[in-house]
């Protein structure tokens, strides 16, 4: 953790106590991978690159405890970031394709021309990002694709389900792009689908086409799993970003 970002983050946030400053960027930190899943938390290393006492810092655990993010594992002592697991993602993406399709049925036909050029825009960088295998100009343009389709499907209940599983599933988008941006994953053969699926949606919504549109983003959230489960090789494909 960086204490120059909380010096930031604190002159931003006068009002702001310092243990939910320090949960916020733990939370960043974990759901974008910068702290890897299953890794284990030392508190007094966390406050001493922060530059606080340990207090803060244990609070801030013990909220994110409470969310979900840091677990305690039986026998072990301490606290460790929640692990990624393929049977997990599967799980959770068998979710996500129900709520990302039916907004991007809904998107293409209420979305507006501003947001379909939006769209357009982040779905070719994206794919640009993949050619290069640049892995934060992936980061910079995924998440926001997706949002951006939720957020303009125009049905709130969409909105607040998808909130709820957001901060996972970023932590599964953000290791699937560390795959892609991987040299020995571009042999992988699910890499041209991972590459134009964004384009795919964004044209479909473009064309106003609400059902084609659902088919594109079931198609591209199965792509992601697929490329994903390939990547291991045979095994557990999170082990290869794992402390």
């Amino acid at each position: 953790m960086d204490q120059y970002k909380l010096r930031r983050c604190i002159a931003e946030n006068p009002d702001s106590k310092l243990r939910d400053i320090v949960t916020e960027l733990l939370y960043d930190d974990i759901i974008s991978l910068r702290i890897t899943p299953g890794a284990k938390l030392n508190v007094n290393q966390l406050a001493a690159s922060l530059g606080i006492s340990r207090t803060p810092v244990a609070e801030a655990i013990s909220k994110l405890t409470e969310r979900g993010f840091i677990i305690n594992r039986p026998g072990q002592s301490g606290s460790f970031v929640l692990d990624l697991s393929l049977s997990d993602m599967i799980s959770l993406y068998r979710v996500r394709s129900a709520i990302e399709s039916e907004a991007a049925a809904l998107c293409a036909h209420a979305a507006d021309d501003d947001i379909v050029r939006e769209l357009s825009i982040l779905a070719e960088a994206f794919k640009d990002s993949v050619i290069r295998r640049d892995t934060q100009g992936m980061k910079e343009t995924d998440m926001p694709f997706h949002k951006l389709i939720i957020k303009s499907c125009g049905n709130p209940y969409i909105v607040q389900s998808y909130e709820v599983i957001v901060p996972k599933l970023t932590m599964y988008q953000s290791s699937m792009l560390e795959f892609v941006g991987n040299a020995d994953n571009m042999e992988n053969p699910w890499i041209p689908s991972v590459t134009f699926n964004h384009t795919a949606v964004a044209s479909a919504v473009r064309m106003r086409m609400p059902e084609l549109a659902r088919q594109a983003m079931v198609d591209h959230v199965t792509t992601s799993l697929n490329f994903t489960t390939i990547s291991g090789q045979n095994t557990n494909p999170f082990e290869s970003i794992r402390p």
